[in-house]
């Protein structure tokens, strides 16, 4: 509902500046025919995700991934990582925060092995690893869109490197900081005796999983997977993901099937946000922003641009950081560091971007506290340190070939 509230207040505050003359009109409609389609594929993605949820995929690969940790807290650690980075690959970071933070819970409490560590690295990742295609992350379809809509496999190529060092630099950091706790071991379950909601038989309550549902909701993500990579417009790949499981659980299990699986309140909120940053680019802000960013694509200017993009995104949020800062961009390189940036820098404030607030509203409702200080200190010393290493390694992979 907050989210709703500002998105309001922001779409207000779009239109007394189309009223006022500073933004033009026409621009306005240049600007719905480029943010439609990805919100199109924001409304199909978030109906996939929240029935495959519904139909208990998440929580049976869990489920699963515990019993493959063969009892040794640090496997079990990177299994869940692996699931957090192929969740935030190509279901989008917001996907991995709302979905998959509970379910680490779950395990992990279950497991009796400390949280913190798991959850942490469930965050980071969902910021740090959406790098690699255009579903990853809003700012990444933006930046697609940017770049002349060049293919995922295209953009992939231009991300790959910098996107593994993005992943690692994180997980380093969490492996020695939390050394003593991923030592610990945990008491293996059968993997017979696992549910699909991840518990062992008599630890769960509720009615048995529909095994119909979760086999057909595995099906339609399997082949929706490579869909999105395939070139295939993504609204289009999403929403027919979408209509097929609207089908299957209407004739399954059609409670589900409501109004709220729509994002109302993220569409509000952005589309308000894509008007008020346009609005901005009028008044000259992208110009006093270019004083700090640099213009060249060397790995000194190449930094520049990505520390803009990073301090943006903590200072406000990375959504708007991405928009203000594009403009600046100019060239594949150069737009990979800004999303460098504002993908994998915003790890210090709760607000710099909406995942880290989606991660910590479901750990609060599962009564696991995180102390935002704690989270900023050790977010003031990797976030730098994952920016940096990843754009050294864009400039070398990228711009050694140019």
């Amino acid at each position: 509902m907050r989210l709703a509230i500002i998105g309001a207040v922001l779409l207000v505050a779009g239109a007394v500046a189309v009223a006022a003359g500073i933004l033009p009109w026409p621009e306005v409609g240049v600007l719905v025919e480029r943010v439609a389609p990805i919100m199109g594929f924001v409304v199909g993605m978030t109906v996939v995700t929240e029935l495959a949820s519904e139909a208990g995929v998440f929580q049976w690969v869990a489920g699963r991934l515990r019993h493959w940790g063969r009892g040794r807290s640090i496997l079990l650690w990177l299994l869940l990582a692996l699931f957090a980075v192929l969740s935030t690959v190509f279901l989008s970071l917001d996907t991995t925060a709302v979905l998959l933070t509970p379910v680490v819970v779950t395990v992990t409490r279950r497991a009796g092995l400390p949280v913190l560590p798991f959850a942490l690295a469930t965050v980071w990742l969902a910021n740090t690893a959406s790098l690699l295609l255009p579903v990853s992350n809003l700012t990444n379809l933006l930046a697609q869109h940017n770049l002349g809509g060049i293919t995922p496999a295209e953009f992939a190529g231009l991300m790959w490197a910098p996107s593994i060092v993005a992943i690692v630099v994180p997980l380093l950091f969490i492996a020695i900081v939390f050394r003593r706790d991923l030592r610990k071991g945990y008491a293996r379950v059968p993997v017979a005796r696992i549910k699909p909601d991840g518990g062992a038989s008599g630890t769960v309550q509720g009615s048995p999983p529909d095994r119909v549902l979760l086999a057909g909701t595995a099906v339609v993500l399997a082949l929706l997977l490579p869909a999105l990579v395939s070139g295939i417009p993504l609204w289009m790949s999403a929403g027919t993901a979408a209509g097929l499981l609207l089908i299957l659980f209407a004739f399954r299990r059609p409670g589900p099937i409501k109004l709220n699986l729509v994002p109302w309140s993220l569409l509000v909120f952005t589309s308000g946000l894509f008007l008020v940053v346009e609005a901005t680019r009028y008044v000259g802000l992208p110009e006093l922003l270019g004083q700090f960013a640099g213009q060249g694509e060397g790995l000194g200017d190449l930094l520049r641009l990505a520390a803009t993009g990073a301090v943006g995104s903590n200072v406000v949020n990375n959504l708007p950081a991405y928009l203000l800062a594009e403009p600046l961009a100019g060239s594949p390189l150069r737009t990979g560091a800004l999303l460098i940036g504002v993908n994998a820098g915003p790890l210090v404030a709760p607000w710099a971007s909406l995942a880290t607030l989606l991660w910590h509203d479901r750990l609060a409702r599962m009564n696991v506290l995180i102390s935002w200080r704690g989270y900023a200190v050790f977010g003031l010393i990797v976030a730098p340190l994952t920016v940096a290493a990843a754009v050294a390694v864009l400039a070398l992979a990228v711009g050694g070939t140019q």
